[in-house]
């Protein structure tokens, strides 16, 4: 083992050998613990989210690693263009006009690894997840001696809360400058009773850590008066934006909505980030490659994109019928969709839900099967799926952690299955 060469093939092969348990659990709870916005709470967490972490690790060469890191960068230079952005910008709502600098925090770039290498499968804007995998993955250590070479020290994990919250000031810094940060919302609806909570309480203490007034707040619970915004008696300056209302259409994100457009509270992400990074349409056009020439788009970036984005298309009238004639080869997903709702794979597809594919708004990408881990529940061997999750900020890629489950799409209900560390082959 010691002496083999770390390639994708020998990342797969312990994926599908390596069934022991790399979480050390009592540390794992330990780290939880540590952290005051946790103190205490552990068994409760533990308990109602009971698939929150898997026990194991997902093993990467770094050959498939870098692959990746290149393909966020190419994304984001593809992003910045002028013609991109057009097009991007003209089907999306007017809010997504607004631009005041702020680039979107925890960008999250989702991928299958394939026979060929690893396969864009959606872009998130508030990608959930990196503060708990952070600590996660110091908690990760060799199940055995027989793979101890594998698990490298990895000294960046102690400084992610620091990187974090530098994203997060820099955000603040490219609409305010250098006026003061001083108060910070971590803003969801009914936050405490959304899954991810514990990571909600997490970020307060991170930002209280640094001096900063922080508040996990319902949206219902904001307040624009005064030209600031407001919860309760307290001002917010930056809003740490985990709604999956990307848009702010909902009547009850009004408060957000209008100090957002008025320019009176820095918001992260945002609707304009969401319009130019995650709508399912762009999956489109970054699988054109002569619209992406035509464009001026280099070569070698267009390279990276036919190896990394998996042909997608519109559903529209006349693209329906060989659709539905190859729709075992594709997945279809809506365009304004998160968290897997209303996607379907095309060989589980029914009339019925064929109809309704019709008459929403979907695309259809060319399907890439995720990678397979296998894992010990109970005593009992199985395999499960993976995705490979990239948080990024502006390009640059911060953490990666996979997400193990059974069925369909990533759930956090699967045994054995959630969050799960990488560890990247030496």
């Amino acid at each position: 083992m010691t002496t083999a060469p770390a390639t994708p093939e020998v990342a797969a092969a312990l994926n599908q050998a390596c069934e022991c348990r790399t979480i050390n659990e009592p540390l794992l709870h330990r780290l939880l613990e540590d952290d005051a916005a946790l103190a205490g709470q552990w068994q409760s967490v533990a308990s109602t989210r009971p698939h929150l972490f898997s026990s194991t690790t997902v093993f990467l060469s770094r050959h498939t690693v870098a692959q990746i890191t290149q393909a966020v960068a190419t994304l984001e230079r593809v992003i910045a263009l002028a013609p991109y952005r057009q097009a991007a910008l003209a089907r999306a709502p007017a809010v997504a006009l607004h631009a005041f600098g702020p680039k979107g925090v925890f960008m999250g770039y989702d991928f299958h690894l394939s026979a060929q290498g690893p396969r864009l499968i959606e872009v998130n804007t508030n990608a959930s997840g990196a503060l708990l995998n952070a600590i996660l993955a110091r908690a990760n250590q060799a199940c055995c001696d027989a793979i101890e070479w594998a698990f490298q020290p990895h000294s960046a994990l102690a400084r992610l809360e620091d990187t974090f919250f530098d994203m997060f000031l820099a955000e603040w810094r490219s609409q305010r400058g250098e006026q003061p940060l001083r108060s910070v919302a971590i803003v969801d609806d009914g936050p405490s009773q959304q899954y991810l909570a514990p990571e909600f309480e997490l970020f307060r203490q991170m930002f209280e850590r640094r001096g900063l007034v922080a508040v996990v707040a319902d949206s219902a619970d904001l307040d624009h008066r005064d030209g600031r915004l407001w919860h309760g008696a307290q001002p917010i300056d930056l809003v740490y934006n985990r709604l999956t209302d990307f848009d702010l259409s909902d009547p009850g994100h009004g408060a957000l909505l209008h100090a957002y457009t008025a320019g009176h509270v820095v918001l992260t992400p945002h609707p304009r980030a969401h319009a130019l990074h995650a709508d399912k349409r762009n999956l489109v056009t970054l699988s054109d490659d002569a619209m992406l020439a035509s464009w001026g788009v280099s070569e070698a970036d267009r390279q990276v994109l036919r190896d990394v984005v998996p042909h997608t298309v519109a559903v529209t009238p006349d693209t329906s019928q060989a659709l539905w004639a190859q729709r075992r080869q594709y997945f279809f997903k809506p365009v304004s969709g998160y968290g897997a709702k209303g996607t379907y794979r095309g060989d589980k597809l029914t009339k019925r839900v064929w109809e309704t594919i019709l008459a929403g708004d979907h695309v259809a990408q060319v399907l890439v099967a995720p990678g397979a881990r296998l894992v010990q529940v109970d005593g009992v061997s199985s395999d499960l799926k993976f995705d490979v999750r990239a948080y990024a900020y502006d390009g640059q890629v911060q953490l990666m952690a996979a997400r193990m489950y059974a069925g369909q799409t990533t759930n956090f209900r699967t045994p054995g299955g959630g969050f799960a560390p990488i560890v990247v082959l030496p």
